[in-house]
């Protein structure tokens, strides 16, 4: 009986660290850039520079907080350490269409996409926005953070210095 649940735990264990690691990379999906054409995830590399990817929605005021205050500072973010940002909208067919207006108006430096089927929110297990997720030089995620605060921007800013140097 103990070797079965041994067995058991030491099973679920391995599946769980295998889940993990297929985790760890950017799956691949179908998103649309603000011209309407279709771009796959797969291509968000940076020349082994660190990527964001963060996922928003128009009617997410904390999302609005966030992306403002990472646009103050991303021209000084992409000097010192290349980063490549890149905000997915998560909004629906419905309301994607305030999206490039929006952006537009805010004056944002980086890079939009849409994501209106809401399939690479679903293989990245997003549930609420914002939820960002930092990706390595080799494409790997290393760093994953839910919902915003004040200052929330300088925890990621730490992190993406901390793996530019790497």
């Amino acid at each position: 009986m103990k070797k079965a649940i041994l067995v058991l735990v030491f099973s679920i264990l391995f599946v769980q660290f295998a889940n993990a690691q297929e985790k760890s990379k950017l799956p691949d999906a179908k998103v649309k850039d603000l011209q309407g054409n279709t771009v796959s995830t797969s291509t968000f590399r940076n020349d082994g520079k660190p990527v964001v990817v963060s996922f928003w929605a128009t009617w997410c005021k904390p999302c609005m907080e966030e992306m403002a205050a990472i646009n103050e500072l991303f021209a000084e973010w992409k000097e010192e350490t290349g980063v490549r940002y890149i905000a997915v909208s998560i909004d629906d067919s419905r309301s994607s269409r305030r999206v490039a207006p929006l952006v537009k108006s805010k004056g944002w430096e980086f890079e939009v996409y849409l994501d209106d089927n809401q399939d690479f929110k679903r293989a990245m297990n997003v549930n609420n926005p914002p939820h960002t997720f930092l990706l390595d030089g080799d494409g790997q995620i290393v760093f994953e953070h839910n919902g915003y605060a004040p200052g929330d921007e300088k925890k990621l800013y730490q992190k993406i210095k901390e793996i530019s140097k790497k």
